[in-house]
């Protein structure tokens, strides 16, 4: 019987554990026991290399299988167990990078790629109903004209790292590990400049003002973001320019309020109007007018849609609707005659004028009534 402590144990996870969880369990340990951070102390070292073992195995979806069947005796007799093998090196990537800052991000040559840039523009509703195109201007940094990008003085080079060979990255030994980082000579780029051009002082781009036409489509919602390929930061010493992302959001309407497609506007309306009918007309985002007939005895709140009046949904030929909610506005600052006429109204009135009130203030009646009971 083998004594091999249970992989699940190892890593400190349970057996029905998913791979983001084996993965994040195996990154906080190996960097607990790695041997560069326990120098001298044989018992994280062994530790290590179980927790190495454990997770080569377990994060292979077969051996995984096998070993949840067979435990360890599926890897016994040359059944391919784990150890430091093919796969130790992507195993640990990540935690070389953790320990040693070894994320490199430049190219040989030094050929970095340019930042992404992001611009905020704000439009209006009328914008994103029929689409424009806009002019920005934005400060960006571009390819430097007097050394060509590659950052040296004109009529220079740049020379081949010293310290790397040009390769960018070095090798070093960290106890039973050959570790490969960024060449600390030339910060990875693999050259080095000795008389730096003046206009960039080495960089290989210099910042300048930029005018940018930007197309911006019909049916633009808020938080549309549009990609300019290439608009970015020019790259480091001749490497690709990054990208620009415009990042729209719309201004408050004055009168409309959008959910998708549809729009929303509420109107108020008299008390006169919502009892005997009317109607009116409303403006539409497309400049035009549309009326709206209100049919007598209209209560407040009620909802009229007017077909294919709200905005173009984005590449697509649909539109959406617009709808009208009219708000029965109450009576202020009545004359005396004003105040008379109401109230003989209010006495000609009967449960037929007002249905609504009539059956409440009964239920209140009955529910009252069934309490003195």
């Amino acid at each position: 019987m083998s004594t091999k402590r249970c992989y699940y144990e190892t890593l400190e996870v349970e057996r029905s554990a998913d791979d983001s969880v084996l993965k994040s369990s195996f990154r906080k340990l190996a960097m607990k026991f790695h041997p560069d951070r326990n120098p001298g102390d044989d018992t994280s070292e062994v530790k290590f290399k179980e927790i190495n073992e454990a997770y080569e195995v377990l994060k292979d979806k077969d051996k995984r299988a096998a070993y949840d069947r067979f435990g360890h005796a599926a890897f016994e007799q040359g059944g391919g167990g784990a150890g430091f093998g093919a796969g130790f090196a992507s195993s640990f990537s990540d935690i070389f990078e953790d320990l040693f800052g070894m994320a490199g991000q430049r190219g040989r040559g030094g050929r970095e790629r340019g930042a992404d840039l992001r611009y905020n523009m704000e439009i209006t509703l009328e914008e994103a109903f029929g689409g424009k195109t806009a002019q920005i201007e934005i400060p960006v940094s571009v390819t430097c004209e007097a050394c060509s990008g590659i950052g040296a003085k004109a009529g220079t080079k740049p020379k081949t790292c010293s310290t790397c060979g040009g390769a960018g990255r070095v090798r070093q030994s960290q106890g039973f590990f050959t570790l490969e980082r960024t060449c600390p000579g030339c910060q990875g780029r693999g050259q080095m400049i000795e008389d730096a051009c003046p206009s960039c002082s080495g960089q290989g781009r210099v910042t300048r003002e930029r005018t940018l036409s930007v197309n911006i489509p019909q049916g633009v919602e808020d938080g549309t973001r549009i990609r300019l390929a290439g608009e970015g930061e020019a790259g480091v010493r001749g490497g690709p320019p990054g990208d620009l992302y415009i990042f729209l959001s719309l201004a408050q309407h004055q009168f409309f309020q959008r959910d998708g497609a549809d729009l929303h506007c509420r109107v108020p309306i008299s008390m006169v109007t919502a009892a005997l009918g009317g109607e009116f007309e409303v403006p539409t985002i497309d400049k035009a007018k549309a009326k709206v007939k209100v049919p007598a005895g209209t209560q407040s709140n009620r909802r009229f849609r007017i077909a294919s009046k709200g905005m173009p949904v984005l590449r697509s030929r649909q539109t959406g609707d617009m709808y009208v909610q009219v708000v029965v506005e109450t009576p202020q600052n009545l004359t005396k005659k004003q105040q008379e006429l109401l109230a003989e109204f209010e006495k000609l009135s009967s449960g037929n004028t007002q249905p609504e009130s009539e059956g409440f203030f009964a239920k209140v009646k009955d529910f009252f009534g069934n309490r003195a009971g």
